[in-house]
């Protein structure tokens, strides 16, 4: 059926100029409704009004074998390992115990408060469990990650959509304060007395010619064709197509570090466009007690990495720094730091694609122990 595509393609181009118009309403429109929320949306609204179901397309199956590994591959093969040396160990070590935290903290109250209203009904019997992974891959490794982990634990898209949206208001409250946060790193630095305030060297760039755009992308597509010829698990397709794309990028000098980034962002658009032919409105709810759940998740985020950066004798603005490159992505990292320090605004980026090439990892550990837990 070709309606799928079309709606999909229709999507994603409306999504990807609307995001670039520099009209200052449509701006005010992506400031609280991401473009990947948008994305989800609009197909699912237009399968709405036009009463048809497009659930169980054809079109899911291409996207699982091809759209997602796709973006896989172009994230991971973005990432620069040289490029994390000139960061330093102290905020490296504080950004991963910041996904550290978000990965195993949700999985306490399955082992902890068992009997509690929130484990018994809103996790069990509501079946928002499910909802915990995409969460875990979208703070840490943002839409590619959420995605995948979102096909692995399973998760119903009523839930998927409710997590996408109480996800939304949170992460932008969770900005507004960031930005205000990382403004008062210095008295931060005063009070817990931290004396490791420098600024971290700067990062070196590649200035090799690199292959062109349409090179680039034939070989993560044919990457991927291949990879699809030998492997038959979805699991294994994306471990095997991280490695590839690490490897890529850190062995290949040339390699087109810069588009393969834009190419993973257009293709989780994609991916986004073709799940929401699969949501129902009717289906959709809103979980108050999830919603509470995921703000003390945070918060407890927050005051954790806090607890490290006063351990590790590093400059408080790491803090937000960290918690954007985790929570926030790729765009509100810099943009927060640049409130604090332009200079730290690569290597805010830098973090930033560290925590997408993370995420589904972390994520998966997540489904892991949250399975024994529930179990």
């Amino acid at each position: 059926m070709i309606m799928p595509w079309l709606i999909t393609l229709l999507t994603v181009v409306s999504v990807f100029f609307l995001d670039r118009w520099e009209n200052r309403y449509i701006r005010s429109l992506f400031d609280w409704v991401p473009a990947i929320l948008l994305a989800y949306i609009i197909p699912a609204i237009i399968s709405h009004l036009g009463g048809v179901d497009y659930s169980q397309d054809q079109i899911h199956d291409f996207s699982r074998d091809y759209f997602i590994p796709l973006a896989i591959v172009a994230v991971m093969s973005s990432l620069s390992l040289g490029q994390l040396r000139s960061i330093g160990w102290k905020p490296i070590l504080l950004f991963v115990s910041g996904s550290f935290f978000i990965a195993l903290f949700p999985v306490l109250p399955a082992f902890f408060l068992t009997e509690s209203d929130l484990v018994t009904h809103t996790l069990i019997s509501e079946g928002y469990w499910k909802g915990i992974p995409p969460i875990v891959g979208g703070w840490i490794g943002g839409s590619t990650s959420q995605l995948v982990l979102k096909e692995l634990v399973e998760c119903p898209e009523a839930i998927f959509l409710s997590v996408l949206v109480m996800d939304n208001i949170l992460v932008n409250i969770w900005t507004i304060l960031m930005f205000q946060s990382i403004k008062g790193s210095n008295a931060l630095n005063a009070f817990f007395r931290i004396t490791d305030t420098g600024i971290p060297e700067s990062l070196r760039m590649n200035r090799m010619k690199t292959i062109r755009p349409w090179l680039t992308f034939v070989l993560l597509l044919g990457t991927v064709i291949l990879v699809n010829q030998f492997v038959y698990s979805f699991i294994g397709k994306v471990i095997l197509l991280s490695i590839i794309g690490l490897a890529i990028s850190n062995l290949w000098a040339r390699w087109n570090f810069q588009f393969a980034l834009k190419a993973g962002a257009i293709l989780i658009l994609i991916v986004m466009a073709v799940l929401g032919l699969k949501l129902q409105f009717a289906t959709l709810g809103f979980n108050t007690s999830f919603l509470g759940f995921m703000a003390i998740w945070l918060l407890g985020h927050f005051l954790f990495t806090i607890i490290i950066a006063k351990l590790l004798n590093v400059n408080m603005a790491w803090v937000p720094i960290a918690s954007m490159a985790n929570v926030g992505g790729i765009a509100t990292a810099p943009a927060v730091t640049a409130a604090y320090e332009k200079k730290w605004m690569p290597h805010a980026v830098v973090l930033a694609i560290l925590s997408m090439a993370t995420g589904t990892f972390w994520g998966m550990l997540t489904i892991y122990l949250l399975k024994v837990g529930i179990a």
